[in-house]
């Protein structure tokens, strides 16, 4: 979707998931150095947590899809208007292909820490291949757009690529603490920045629009990205201590 909407919706996933990986994955390093303090701390518990993340995370993509589809001015599953004669609603088709390999990576969460029939990371690996399909498409989303509008998302590619690169990583290297703490805060900043885009690109209760030719707005939104980012890893912070408290 094309709007305010369209952006924040992803956004809350990717804030929401963030989040609790905030705490998740603190959690999960203090218990496993002392076992005795934390039910969690053992391989079950947390297998359950994965298995209920997993159903989550397909429920989310499933709604992301039905969203991209089926809003008043959808495409309504109609991939192409042969009246017209030319394609219908590629965008919204875009998003709901992210959406969809969202939804494979939450099915195979759900296979692998349901049962035994699926390899330890094969989790890690379709969660990597459903980042880097998120910023596939977005590399070919830009294309005859206004300067702004194209920096705010190429700005939003560095915070996806970085995570598909570090949850690719984890497949060698699971329960690396700091794989996992970067994959949390690369989450949170695609969060946080998918809703500053819907501001910037779509104000809502008619707010007044930015100027997409004003090179001092791309400064701006440039170093606006460093504070988001700043802002991820104090959520961070303020996490880890409090659960290692």
């Amino acid at each position: 979707m094309g709007n305010f909407k369209g952006h924040a919706l992803p956004g809350s996933f990717f804030l929401l998931f963030g989040l609790w990986w905030s705490v998740k994955y603190p959690l999960k390093y203090a218990c496993r150095k002392n076992k005795n303090a934390c039910y969690l701390g053992s391989r079950v518990g947390f297998q359950r947590l994965e298995f209920v993340e997993g159903i989550i995370k397909a429920v989310f993509a499933l709604i992301g899809m039905v969203a991209e589809q089926f809003v008043p001015d959808g495409p309504h599953l109609k991939l192409y208007n042969y009246e017209k004669k030319h394609w219908d609603h590629l965008m919204n088709w875009q998003h709901a292909t992210m959406y969809f390999f969202y939804g494979i990576s939450g099915l195979v969460d759900i296979v692998a820490h349901g049962t035994n029939a699926l390899p330890a990371a094969m989790d890690r690996m379709m969660l990597s291949l459903a980042v880097f399909i998120e910023g596939f498409l977005f590399c070919y989303h830009l294309h005859g757009r206004a300067m702004l509008d194209v920096h705010v998302h190429q700005l939003l590619l560095f915070a996806i690529f970085g995570a598909a690169a570090c949850i690719f990583l984890e497949v060698f290297f699971r329960g690396s603490i700091l794989l996992e703490m970067l994959r949390t805060s690369l989450c949170i900043l695609q969060g946080s920045w998918f809703w500053q885009i819907g501001f910037v690109l779509y104000p809502p209760n008619g707010s007044p629009g930015w100027n997409q030719t004003d090179h001092t707005n791309v400064m701006f939104l440039t170093m606006c990205y460093c504070w988001h980012y700043a802002f991820a890893f104090l959520i961070l912070a303020v996490n880890y201590t409090i659960v290692s408290w």
